[in-house]
């Protein structure tokens, strides 16, 4: 077994799952890839099988964060050290993940690095819809405030956390949009993040949870998300010998 792992949450992605499955066995052989089909009805398990990776099917669908807090607890149980979150629509490109993992090893005191498709303002790739950039840009200044460090990509989905970073996700992960407050749950621990820049492709299958239809709608509900979850208990997780507890770090 291998010392790092890949999560890939699925929902209906037979279309694309081989080759995300395939993208990361050439790319970054040294990370195991765990698929956890997030109760699909589709044929995402056997071709994820098929194609190479441990798959853990959910009997239903538990949604994105179910999904990921599912492969941080595999993670923990296997005693894996680093954990990366990959897509399994396409739109994260697995040549990125040596990237992250040589930021969040060349810095002892890094616990997750974040893919930004906007941290250079020239970037190229996806960028989703202009209703949603607007929106990703209200959160990324809110919670730049919140935490004091510049975070230009709150919603991104391709993200590293080392073991800590892991321990902390399979306790506790949030649910209903889960990018922009596990930001803050790494805040609330005093645990350090960072952003490194990224090129981000469209969707090769499956439909996005958010229609074109919902910005205003989904920005609302991260909204009261964040400010809720400036107030929830956080559980204490132990680092090294010392437990670190979130009671009063924001």
């Amino acid at each position: 077994m291998n010392r790092y792992l890949a999560i890939v949450p699925a929902h209906n992605e037979a279309d694309a799952i081989s080759a995300t499955v395939d993208e990361i066995h050439r790319f970054a052989p040294s990370f195991d890839v765990l698929v956890v089909d997030d109760g699909s009805t589709d044929d995402t398990t056997p071709r994820a099988e098929s194609a190479g990776a441990t798959v853990v099917r959910l009997p239903f669908n538990l949604g994105i964060g179910g999904a990921v807090q599912t492969g941080y607890l595999y993670a923990q149980e296997h005693d894996y050290e680093v954990a990366v979150q990959i897509d399994g629509d396409g739109q994260h490109d697995p040549r990125y993940i040596h990237d992250l993992l040589h930021r969040l090893q060349a810095d002892s005191d890094l616990n997750m690095v974040t893919g930004s498709r906007f941290l250079e303002p020239d970037g190229e790739g996806h960028r989703s819809s202009a209703p949603r950039r607007m929106g990703i840009r209200i959160f990324a200044g809110l919670v730049s405030l919140i935490t004091g460090r510049r975070v230009t990509d709150p919603t991104s989905g391709l993200r590293m956390t080392s073991r800590i970073g892991i321990e902390l996700f399979a306790r506790d992960y949030p649910h209903d949009y889960p990018e922009v407050e596990a930001i803050l749950m790494m805040h609330a621990h005093r645990l350090n993040s960072c952003e490194i820049p990224v090129v981000m492709r469209p969707r090769t299958s499956g439909v996005s949870a958010i229609s074109s239809t919902q910005p205003v709608y989904y920005m609302v509900k991260v909204l009261l998300a964040v400010f809720i979850g400036l107030f929830r208990a956080n559980p204490v997780v132990e680092q090294g010998d010392a437990p670190i507890n979130a009671e009063h770090a924001i």
